[in-house]
């Protein structure tokens, strides 16, 4: 076993019972290690960088929770150690190296081992996702997926001008309704599938849960130097909370939620 019986879960669930048809997922939410990898020979101030966790993501997405009654489903150990939103088996899911920062205690794994992160870190997450939604599609419950992230204001030396970013694949149909809205809010650069785009090769939420069943969906970016504080925090999930009112309110105008 790779987490001992007194190590947490690495699922968070806050508003099971929530009424929104809005299901928040934070793959990146936390930075926990099990104590069996010890610090995976990373220093101690690289896990306060972005390498680690989406920084400011956790407080925004329990906020935005809160504000709109969404269940959220959130994944509490570092991207590090694995990474919830890429395929199991790609070099991007148990790294070496992410941005410039060799990560030591990643390299030379057995099969043995690259699989008991996977079997008690990366399984759980996505199976419970997959109750939910499950669950959520017997009741006959509207669904529309957000997986919350945040994106750091420089990568590779480059500086990315946007506040916020959409990511999406083969449907845009939220994104569609999103882009404008984000748009007319008047103080924000807004990326249309930037800083990133999703794809089956780079993520696993939106093309694993929600692009395979159907469902309306989108991905946000929002940069970590707005969120690092918990004043950002709040401010972008009062943000959010209005602008993703708005959009339901759309969806349901045109029968896209009942």
């Amino acid at each position: 076993m790779l987490l001992a019986p007194d190590e947490p879960s690495p699922i968070l669930e806050l508003n099971p019972d929530g009424p929104s048809p809005y299901l928040l997922t934070a793959d990146h939410y936390g930075r926990l290690v099990p104590r069996a990898l010890g610090d995976l020979g990373v220093a101690p101030s690289d896990w306060e960088r972005h390498i680690a966790w989406d920084i400011g993501i956790a407080g925004v997405t329990t906020l935005l929770s809160d504000a709109l009654g969404a269940h959220m489903i959130a994944q509490k150990y570092s991207r590090l150690v694995i990474d919830c939103n890429r395929p199991p088996g790609v070099a991007a899911s148990i790294p070496v190296i992410s941005e410039a920062t060799a990560i030591p205690g990643n390299e030379g794994l057995t099969q043995a081992e690259r699989e008991a992160r996977r079997l008690e870190i990366f399984k759980p997450y996505h199976d419970r996702l997959a109750q939910i939604l499950d669950a959520r599609a017997e009741a006959k419950r509207a669904t529309i997926l957000i997986a919350m992230h945040s994106f750091t204001p420089v990568y590779a030396a480059v500086a990315r001008p946007w506040q916020i970013g959409t990511l999406y694949n083969r449907d845009a149909r939220l994104a569609k309704l999103l882009l404008p809205r984000l748009a007319a809010e008047g103080d924000l650069t807004v990326g249309d599938n930037q800083p990133y785009a999703a794809s089956d090769a780079t993520d696993y939420a939106i093309p694993m849960h929600a692009e395979r069943r159907g469902l309306v969906h989108i991905g946000i970016e929002i940069r970590q130097d707005l969120i690092a504080s918990k004043e950002g925090q709040r401010a972008w999930a009062e943000r959010l909370a209005r602008v993703f009112g708005a959009v339901e309110e759309e969806l349901r105008r045109v029968g896209v939620v009942g």
